[in-house]
């Protein structure tokens, strides 16, 4: 398969992804997202399910596969339709790589804003902190408040979290 813009397959004549360039990428094509599920057979009856995701078009799924090499972890697998996705869920990739990326190169759109809600959340979920009432109810405000527009979808979501 052809891309459709060639360049955004080898961003650099090396072929490597730079920092910048993977920051920008993610400034427009990535999401830091929690997600919180009702699962009963959880202690407050929901599940806290955290992940970071970079979407394309199929013409572009090489590049998917490069950001999860140069990153060490995550997956590509399809979305929906014609739409791929790489995505980090599990807390140590998510602890160990993702967010000190993030951290050492800093993004620079309000994306950055959810990026740091986003890692302090994980960072309470590996400090256990979810199992707690008062944890899982502060996590919880934090997710209402994250990726907000105004699409109808997302606001169903959103009031699905229970408060």
């Amino acid at each position: 398969m052809i891309p459709q813009r060639p360049d955004v397959e080898s961003p650099d004549k090396t072929g490597t992804l730079s920092h910048d360039w993977i920051v920008g990428f993610v400034d427009g094509e990535g999401c830091f997202h929690v997600g919180i599920n009702k699962n009963d057979e959880t202690q407050f009856g929901h599940q806290i399910l955290p992940e970071f995701t970079v979407v394309q078009h199929e013409r572009d799924i090489n590049l998917l596969h490069r950001l999860r090499s140069a990153m060490r972890c995550g997956v590509v697998r399809r979305n929906h339709g014609d739409r791929f996705c790489w995505r980090v869920r599990d807390l140590k990739s998510l602890v160990q790589v993702i967010i000190p990326f993030f951290e050492r190169h800093r993004l620079k759109s309000k994306k950055g804003v959810d990026f740091c809600k986003f890692a302090k959340i994980v960072k309470k979920m590996v400090a256990k902190e979810h199992l707690t009432e008062e944890g899982f109810t502060e996590i919880c405000r934090m997710v209402r408040t994250m990726n907000t527009c105004k699409r109808k979808e997302v606001r169903l979501k959103r009031e699905s979290i229970p408060e």
